[in-house]
């Protein structure tokens, strides 16, 4: 038996791929590819049933109905040096193996993220843990300045304390979050796509969407035909619930967005009737508005 082998994935083996100012994403190692997925689809199916569709027919098949155990058979592992409070973020995903840098028996090095100024934002009043509009140059570049000052001191303050003889595992309490981490990575195609669906979307956090690009560019070296079905099924469709549904169905009968929205029990305005500005009836119309931009 031999190894599936990806000529493009291979090149791409060992090399680091920057992200942030000191973070990096390398490829370590990977089994399986295109062919792996459709070899496990087709024991189910026994003999006798490739005529029936293509290779790539069979991957956006699987794709389209969520037989995702096929996906599961193609495994990728990564090497990723990343902020601690984008690792914080990275392991609410549990379905991987992960080993990371220790603090215990390492000393940490002396790199801690600064955000560059287009980063530094203001807190959304729609999504409570995201960013929404820049603020003003001085307050981003005092906070800015305030990192770097924290983290200077703070590290100051860690070699301090290893020099008076304070064991590695408590001295490392005095680092904030913006020094870095590193982990070995390890998961499945499956759940890489799951990953990549969440970290990607415009509303995840931005540090952590740079580092999943990379990570797709990766997965689609792997398996280019099975990346193309995810981004088409997965992270270029809009999921409607039984509400949006029969708003649709509105449209489709002349109707307004707004009165689609009121057939349909999706509210736009509270109780008092100002406008709401999240919820059911304002993400439909959201989703309306992508459908119309489109490329």
């Amino acid at each position: 038996m031999v190894r599936p082998q990806v000529p493009e994935a291979d090149r791409l083996i060992g090399v680091k791929r920057p992200v942030l100012s000191h973070g990096f994403v390398v490829l370590v190692d990977y089994m399986g590819n295109d062919a792996a997925i459709v070899q496990a689809a087709r024991v189910s199916y026994g003999q006798g049933t490739r005529t029936l569709r293509d290779d790539r027919g069979l991957l956006r098949y699987l794709m389209r109905h969520r037989h995702t155990t096929p996906f599961e058979m193609v495994e990728l592992k990564f090497l990723v040096r990343l902020p601690i409070y984008v690792a914080r973020q990275w392991v609410r995903h549990r379905m991987a193996s992960v080993n990371e840098y220790s603090a215990r028996y390492s000393v940490i090095p002396d790199e801690y993220e600064v955000p560059l100024p287009d980063d530094v934002r203001r807190q959304s009043s729609r999504n409570r843990q995201g960013r929404a509009e820049a603020l003003p140059a001085p307050t981003v570049e005092q906070f800015r300045q305030d990192v770097e000052r924290l983290s200077s001191e703070a590290y100051a303050a860690y070699e301090r304390a290893l020099a008076a003889g304070v064991a590695r595992e408590t001295a490392r309490i005095v680092l904030p979050v913006s020094f870095y981490t590193q982990w070995y990575w390890k998961t499945d195609l499956h759940n890489l796509f799951h990953f990549l669906e969440l970290r990607l979307d415009a509303h995840a956090q931005e540090e952590i969407r740079r580092f999943a690009a990379v990570l797709g560019e990766l997965a689609r070296a792997v398996a280019p035909v099975a990346y193309e079905a995810f981004e088409d099924f997965q992270l270029g469709s809009l999921r409607l619930s039984r509400k949006e549904l029969r708003a649709v169905r509105a449209l489709l009968e002349g109707k307004t967005p707004p009165e689609a929205c009121l057939a349909a029990g999706l509210p736009l305005t509270k109780e008092d009737g100002t406008p709401m500005k999240t919820g059911e009836g304002v993400e439909f119309l959201e989703k309306l508005e992508q459908v119309r931009h489109l490329p």
